[in-house]
């Protein structure tokens, strides 16, 4: 058996592959609400064979949102539809996660295929955007509000009340967004962090806020069901977020209960990165064998083999793929296939299985 195909248990919840759909935005919600095109890009996917579907970035809060098209999960209407997304996934064996996120300074965006801007807060379509300090993303943004402590226990409170209705709408995981320059990654890095209380200056306090995330999280996650973490391991900037912080921050979560940290990089400030066929995984596989917490690996990874090495050679445990689901959504029944290993089809595609 191909070590893609080889089945891992986390908690409770067993996954019958290595490979993950990554959460990728769509834009295509109205007030945070799911619909029907967020049912079948999910479902399809399911349908695909993929082990584990995370839904995209999925806002916490109505000002958490990267665009006025994002999906949200801050109200309880939010769960009906998603409820039906879950049943689906899970009646096609794979399993339903969702990631958690708030935009920070990041947030109150047009949708990339209107430009992307940043909208002014007293546009109809913007809102004020929320950080850890008064630093835009880029010079010529308007700025955040710096969150002081009433703002930061808001959050906290609104990731818990995020994730019970997560567990609500049927999901089996939560992955917390870390990464991308989005607001648990912009307390983590010391260039979008210049706080000087108890969340800001030391790795010790940059770190804080996510921890405390995790715990009023864990007050209502059951404790069967796996959590994971997506990080940015670098900045690819000096002076930023190391891959010697990520191991460092996972030694961390590791006892902070934490399953898996899916090892991710860039996105808080503008930065050159030396972009190539998985140039992402040596993250992955510094902070699994420094650590011991498993990983998953990110960044162009697009072939079978390719992805079937990185497990087999103990780089990560799950291979988290975003574009190549794009382009198909069947990847891991092409997988199978190229890779000589049998697996199950719906039986409504049976006709069209490949065969030698």
């Amino acid at each position: 058996m191909p070590h893609l195909f080889s089945p891992i248990k986390i908690k409770d919840i067993e996954f019958k592959n290595r490979l993950v759909v990554s959460p990728m935005c769509e834009y295509s919600a109205e007030d945070g609400f799911a619909n029907n095109w967020h049912l079948v890009h999910l479902g399809s996917r399911a349908v695909g064979g993929a082990a584990l579907i995370i839904t995209e970035a999925t806002a916490v809060s109505p000002e958490g949102r990267i665009s006025y098209g994002d999906l949200g999960i801050y109200k309880d209407e939010h769960i009906e539809k998603l409820k039906e997304i879950t049943d689906f996934i899970h009646a096609n064996g794979s399993v339903a996660g969702m990631q958690l996120a708030h935009a920070g300074r990041k947030a109150s965006h047009e949708l990339p295929w209107k430009g992307n801007a940043q909208i002014a807060s007293d546009h109809p379509n913007g809102w004020k955007s929320f950080a850890p300090s008064a630093i835009p993303f880029v010079p010529e943004e308007e700025a955040p509000v710096e969150l002081d402590k009433a703002g930061i226990e808001k959050i906290k409170a609104d990731f818990k009340d995020a994730a019970a209705r997560a567990l609500a709408a049927g999901f089996k995981v939560i992955e917390l967004h870390g990464a991308h320059g989005y607001l648990i990654h912009e307390f983590l890095s010391p260039l979008s962090n210049h706080r000087t209380d108890e969340y800001g200056g030391s790795f010790e306090n940059r770190i804080r806020f996510l921890l405390e995330i995790i715990e009023t999280v864990k007050e209502v996650w059951p404790a069967q069901h796996p959590l994971f973490v997506r990080i940015s391991a670098s900045d690819w900037t000096e002076g930023g977020w190391t891959a010697d912080d990520s191991s460092a921050l996972a030694k961390v979560l590791l006892n902070k209960g934490i399953d898996l940290v899916d090892c991710s990089s860039g996105g808080n400030v503008l930065a050159r990165i030396p972009l190539k066929p998985g140039y992402q995984v040596e993250f992955a596989e510094k902070v699994k064998k420094e650590t011991g917490m498993l990983t998953g690996a990110v960044g162009l990874i697009t072939e079978p083999k390719q992805a079937d090495e990185i497990i087999q050679t103990g780089q990560a445990d799950l291979v988290i793929m975003a574009r190549e689901f794009l382009r198909d959504p069947h990847f891991p029944l092409r997988a199978a296939f190229e890779l000589g290993h049998e697996v199950k089809w719906p039986v409504q595609y049976e006709r069209a299985k490949w065969s030698k």
